[in-house]
C-alpha cells in the first residue's frame, strides 16, 4: 500500500473537491499519512483527520442556498463583513472540536500573520480556532487574533503548501490545486432566478455594511466589486500556486477549475465533489504521474 502526503489548497466553496479526491485516494488503496492545507484546504483536510469526514460531507450535502446564507453571520465590522463563526460552530456541533496533536494522522493548517507577513503553522491545539484563522479570506472574513498576530487566509502567502509536509522517500505527494485556469469555450447558461436572487441579497449586505456611497455604488454597479476582488485573488493564488508546482513537484497534481463554483456555493456540494472525483482520475491519466507505477 502506497503512502501519500497529501496537499489540499485554498478556494472557498471549491474545496469541496478536496472530498472527492480524499475519497478515491482511499477507494484504490492509498494511505493518507499526512495532511496539510490552506484555507477550505486546511477544513477538509482537518476534518479529515478527525474521521468524521463522512458527517461533514453529510451536512454540506444536506445545504440548500438559503442555509448557506443563515450561515453567514453579517457583522458592521471593518475588516470583514463575516465573522465566520457561526459555521465552524454548525460544524462543531456534528462532530465536537479536537486537539491537532491528538491526531492519528499528522495535520498542518496554514494561517498568515499581516502583522509579521509571516506563514503560521498549525500544528496543536484546537482545531477549530485553527481553522478559523486559516480561513479568514480578508476583507471578506474577520481576522483571528492570536497574541499581536493578526491572522488570515492562508491562501494569502500559501495557497497550495507544498512545503509544509514531511516528504520521505518512498511516499508520494499529491496536491489538489484549486486555483487551476485553462481557457474554456463560454458555454450559454440558463438563467437561475432563484441563483440570481441569492446573490443580489449577498450584495445588499456587502453593500449595506461597506456603506458605499452613491457615486461608489455606481463603480459596483459597473465593475463587480465582490467578482474583481475574487478574480484578482485567484490570479495572484493561481501564480503563487504554479511556482510551488515548479519548485516541489510533486508526483501527482490534481487541478480544480476556477469557475467550478462561487467562493460560498456550498450548496452544491454534490457537483463540486463529483469534479474532484473526475479531476482525480484525470490526474492518474497525466504522463508526468508517478502514481500510475503504483496504480491499482
Amino acid at each position: 500500500m502506497k503512502s501519500v502526503r497529501l496537499v489540499l489548497g485554498s478556494g472557498g466553496a471549491r474545496g469541496m473537491a478536496h472530498i472527492g479526491v480524499i475519497e478515491e485516494l482511499e477507494r484504490n488503496g492509498y494511505r493518507i499519512v499526512e495532511v496539510a492545507g490552506s484555507s477550505m484546504g486546511a477544513i477538509v483536510g482537518g476534518i479529515y483527520c478527525t474521521g468524521h469526514l463522512p458527517e461533514y460531507k453529510h451536512f454540506l450535502v444536506g445545504l440548500s442556498k438559503l442555509d448557506v446564507f443563515n450561515l453567514l453571520d453579517f457583522t458592521l465590522n471593518a475588516q470583514g463583513f463575516v465573522k465566520g463563526e457561526r459555521v465552524l460552530k454548525a460544524v462543531e456541533q456534528l462532530i465536537g472540536d479536537h486537539f491537532i496533536e491528538n491526531f492519528s494522522v499528522p495535520f498542518t493548517a496554514v494561517a498568515a500573520d499581516v502583522v509579521s507577513r509571516k506563514e503560521v503553522h498549525f500544528r496543536s491545539g484546537s482545531l477549530f480556532r485553527a481553522l478559523r484563522a486559516s480561513m479568514a479570506i480578508p476583507t471578506i472574513f474577520t481576522p483571528v487574533t492570536e497574541g499581536r498576530m493578526q491572522l488570515v487566509d492562508g491562501g494569502v502567502l500559501n495557497p497550495l503548501p507544498l512545503d509544509v509536509v514531511k516528504r520521505e522517500p518512498g511516499d508520494l505527494l499529491v496536491a489538489v490545486n484549486l486555483n487551476a485556469y485553462w481557457p474554456q469555450e463560454k458555454k450559454q447558461e440558463v438563467v437561475n432566478q432563484e441563483k440570481a436572487a441569492y446573490e443580489k441579497m449577498l450584495e445588499a449586505f456587502r453593500t449595506q455594511i461597506l456603506r458605499i456611497d452613491n457615486k461608489a455604488e455606481e463603480k459596483v454597479e459597473k465593475l463587480g466589486l465582490f467578482d474583481l476582488l475574487n478574480k484578482s485573488a485567484d490570479m495572484v493564488q493561481e501564480r503563487v500556486t504554479e511556482l510551488m508546482i515548479k519548485v516541489h513537484q510533486p508526483d501527482v497534481v490534481v487541478n480544480i477549475h476556477t469557475n467550478v463554483c462561487g467562493i460560498f456555493e456550498f450548496y452544491r456540494a454534490n457537483e463540486v465533489i463529483e469534479e474532484g472525483r473526475r479531476a482525480f482520475y484525470k490526474a492518474m491519466e497525466e504522463p508526468r504521474n508517478e502514481m500510475k507505477d503504483a496504480w491499482i
